[in-house]
């Protein structure tokens, strides 16, 4: 395809420390793209806010006044990061021929993004970008990531390992993404589901430019979770595993006691009571809100709520097919720059 229309999307909860350097970065990637004639001169960048309580949505719209890239949507209320990344794809594939979602933090490297756009001329729908190495995470961080994965793995959920959200998909690709239709997003394990043909770019990751981490160790264990549970019933088939134990564990130590009984040999056993009592009862308790948890997603889904409300829509009425004067004139002075 010939100069096909990107769109970056860019999912945003209180990034004002890093919004102007990230729409800077993302303008500069555009301008050198269109001057190259891989992408459409009339790309644009659309950030999806949040919710944000800072002054980023006030920030994009001063962007959206003076950069001919930028675009925006506002969500009512802060919904997450997987469902503000939708929301922003779902817009974003009714004027793209390719999109690319990035996070705001600039911590992925935006130089790749030329290589997602190669892949895309060479005919793959979907392309994703993988660390090379962690050496930017903590100790704790890097092994329990690792863990995750190999625990997904194990439970056969096809994900791509050290792949966040950074990732190029064609339109026919959200096209299908449209179709999933649950309540519980996650899309890491969504878009390897819809089986076009797909390929990796391998980078290495920066340190946050400013700002604090939307992902404390609360919100990824929580993430984590929800991925486990959103796509394997492993952890109710292992429950089950562990009741049938329990149970042919307290025949046996029953047969035993019987035993002991009709031998004479019995003796009052405070401890042993008391553990028999704590394990068992942990193991139903664990049972039961494994159980609750995924009762609980059925409830979700069941009630078809919509995932997110629009609020504010810059995307759909800014997006035009004729580039800005100043555009011309800013991707002519790209053109001299590239050409001395």
């Amino acid at each position: 395809m010939k100069n096909p229309v990107l769109i970056i999307v860019v999912p945003c909860y209180n990034e004002e420390e890093v919004l102007k350097e990230t729409a800077k970065e993302l303008s500069h990637v555009l301008k050198r793209l269109a001057s190259e004639k891989l992408i459409a001169a009339y790309s644009k960048i659309l950030f999806v806010d949040d919710g944000s309580s800072d002054r980023t949505w006030e920030l994009i719209i001063e962007e959206k006044n003076t950069n001919p890239f930028v675009t925006g949507l506002k969500l009512a209320r802060n919904v997450g990061h997987q469902k503000a990344l939708l929301a922003g794809l779902k817009m974003a594939k009714t004027k793209a021929d390719c999109v690319i979602s990035i996070d705001a933090d600039l911590q992925d490297d935006t130089t790749v993004i030329r290589e997602f756009i190669l892949k895309f001329h060479e005919g793959f729908d979907i392309v994703h970008g993988v660390r090379r190495k962690r050496d930017t995470d903590t100790f704790f961080k890097r092994t329990t990531a690792l863990c995750f994965y190999s625990l997904m793995r194990r439970i056969g959920i096809n994900l791509i390992p050290n792949h966040a959200d950074f990732r190029l998909m064609s339109k026919r690709a959200l096209h299908e993404l449209s179709r999933y239709k649950e309540a519980n997003v996650f899309l890491r394990g969504i878009v390897p589901l819809i089986g076009f043909k797909s390929t990796n770019v391998f980078y290495d990751r920066k340190e946050r430019l400013a700002g604090k981490t939307k992902y404390p160790l609360k919100k990824m264990l929580a993430f984590a979770f929800e991925g486990i549970t959103s796509f394997s019933i492993v952890p109710i088939r292992f429950v089950t595993l562990l009741g049938f134990l329990s149970f042919f564990i307290g025949g046996m130590a029953g047969s035993y006691a019987l035993i002991q009984e009709l031998l004479g040999n019995t003796k009052s056993g405070w401890t042993s009571l008391m553990i028999s009592i704590w394990l068992i009862g942990g193991l139903q308790l664990m049972g039961i809100g494994l159980i609750g948890e995924y009762i609980g997603k059925i409830f979700n889904e069941v009630k078809r709520r919509p995932m997110y409300t629009v609020e504010t829509d810059l995307f759909t009425g800014a997006f035009t097919r004729r580039p800005s004067k100043k555009y011309r004139l800013l991707a002519a002075k790209e053109l001299k720059k590239r050409g001395s």
